[in-house]
């Protein structure tokens, strides 16, 4: 079955139309999730940056090969080398510049954007796959990807939902209203290890607020704490994060 790839793994005119098109294709792919949350890196980020390795990879791949045949006189009289994992190596420190472009902290101490660099990291590793005409490893790393995007999130949402440790962000009217916070998480039976308060800002409009990093005693559903605190008087918002 794997031998209809055989002709596929030769560096000519078809071969090369065939990478970068699929390397398009796998890329929209792995970046459409991306793009229907309206991330920074979207479904035409992957793309470009899932081509560009792949071209890279096929570059490399034809230096070596003009190298050791049209070249290969020129190339023994000047001592030329190439290394084609240089340049892959070059283009996977690349794409680290880029997804650190994505990530985000947000104003409540809230690191977003990991998923995203994430997947653009793996969309430039297939690309090189791509490029290097390892279309069985291809298959299978998109395969996983796509399996840890779509599926993986609701497992991981499981895990969360009933974990022993949580952190909440809480804005209220004042600070006279981080006691109750506190007396509606000892009712629950939750130990306090840190909280850190912000005053918040008249100008900016920005609500006092606070993170409250705690311990549930008893295997207690997070959003029924969220609801709890909600329901209190002078609370503007409450969010686990």
């Amino acid at each position: 079955m794997l031998e209809v790839f055989d002709c596929m793994r030769e560096l000519n005119l078809l071969s090369v139309i065939f990478r970068l098109s699929l390397s398009m294709i796998v890329g929209g792919m792995v970046g459409i999730e991306r793009w229907r949350k309206r991330r920074p890196a979207g479904m035409r980020t992957y793309m470009i940056v899932c081509i560009g390795s792949t071209l890279t990879m096929l570059t490399g791949q034809y230096i070596s090969q003009m190298l050791d045949s049209v070249w290969a006189e020129a190339a023994q009289q000047i001592g030329a080398r190439t290394d084609i994992s240089r340049l892959s190596a070059q283009v996977i420190n690349g794409i680290g510049f880029l997804g650190a472009g994505t990530i985000l902290v947000t104003s409540r101490q809230q690191v977003k954007g990991l998923t995203t660099a994430a997947c653009l990291w793996a969309s430039g590793c297939i690309g090189l796959a791509i490029g290097a005409g390892f279309y069985e490893c291809v298959i299978l790393s998109v395969l996983l990807v796509y399996i840890c995007i779509h599926y993986m999130r609701n497992v991981e949402a499981f895990f969360i939902e009933n974990a022993r440790n949580m952190n909440i962000y809480v804005e209220f009217q004042s600070m006279d209203d981080v006691k109750g916070v506190i007396d509606c998480l000892k009712s629950n039976r939750a130990q306090i290890y840190e909280i850190e308060l912000e005053h918040g800002n008249a100008k900016t409009m920005k609500s006092p607020n606070g993170i409250f990093t705690v311990r549930l005693e008893q295997r207690t559903r997070h959003s029924s704490i969220l609801a709890e605190i909600s329901g209190l008087n002078n609370i503007h918002m409450v969010d686990e994060i």
